[in-house]
């Protein structure tokens, strides 16, 4: 019986097998979608399967820099113990450097790496660790010098928190400081222009909102929202930020005392932003008791 792809999907999305194994799990069975899981079953290839439910939240960010271009993938696992697994961060830093040559996620999922795709990769390993693990986000930044920095590393080049500094000038010292102050101050944006607009004016709204509470009239409520607007944009914009180096200075300031203008940043944090569902042990215990 003849292979199609749409049989080797429809098994791998019902296995989370790869791609070359569910379709020789068909090639074996002759088609037979059922013998087929059964026959990934008696390898052990049918496991991610059954992980894939659950929320991976923990993992590792790992960063890579080449010549001007730099990456950060975050790639999730269930537990921080896998997160110090060496098998686990070999995968994650092998990752990083196919992200190199991609464009997005997307693409990263698909590239090649060491004969498969990342994406089937990442289903062995889920196989062998037996955690679900995704690879969720990357980010690469492009410039004259692009610098890294990873806080709380848990091995060279990945930890919970992965930073990377585009620039031109200044010099790779100056560059890791600016990358620490980001790790630790989490800007939304470089500038006031690439701000988005729409957190822009919730904020605007905010701040209009508690103002009118006061009761002054509409014309003092407009020069207050004016100073308050500033003071959000110090907040939140990275070139208005004191420097946590040294709080004296904005980083605008900072950098052009170092003779470098920042072009660019990503910030990437384990987890930010997954909601993990919680759930006390003795509810857990019932659940089990139930099944």
């Amino acid at each position: 019986m003849a292979i199609t792809a749409a049989m080797v999907k429809e098994l791998r999305d019902s296995t989370g097998a790869g791609m070359m194994d569910a379709k020789k799990a068909l090639t074996e069975t002759d088609g037979d979608m059922e013998a087929a899981v059964d026959w990934l079953r008696t390898k052990g290839l049918a496991k991610a399967a059954k992980k894939s439910g659950r929320t991976a939240a923990e993992g590792l960010v790992a960063v890579v820099v080449d010549a001007g271009t730099g990456v950060a993938v975050e790639v999730n696992s269930e537990t921080d113990f896998v997160g110090k697994n060496a098998e686990f961060q070999d995968m994650v830093s092998g990752i990083a450097k196919v992200a190199l040559g991609a464009d997005d996620v997307d693409g990263l999922k698909a590239a090649d790496m060491g004969g498969k795709s990342v994406a089937d990769v990442v289903t062995d390993k889920i196989a062998t660790i037996g955690e679900n693990m995704s690879v969720r986000r990357m980010a690469k930044l492009t410039g004259d010098t692009v610098v890294s920095y990873v806080h709380n590393a848990a091995a060279p080049g990945m930890g919970k928190i992965g930073v990377l500094v585009a620039m031109t000038g200044g010099d790779a010292a100056f560059g890791k400081q600016v990358a620490m102050h980001i790790a630790a101050v989490n800007p939304a944006s470089l500038s006031e222009d690439d701000l988005d607009a729409s957190v822009v004016e919730k904020e605007k709204q905010v701040q209009m909102d508690i103002a009118r509470e006061s009761g002054k009239p509409e014309a003092v409520i407009e020069k207050m929202i004016v100073g308050r607007m500033k003071k959000y944009m110090s907040e939140v914009t990275l070139l208005n930020q004191q420097f946590v180096v040294n709080p004296d200075l904005t980083v605008a300031k900072a950098a052009e005392e170092a003779g470098a203008a920042i072009t660019g940043f990503a910030r990437l944090e384990v987890g930010e932003g997954i909601e993990v569902e919680k759930e006390d042990f003795a509810a857990e215990v019932a659940k089990v008791g139930q099944s």
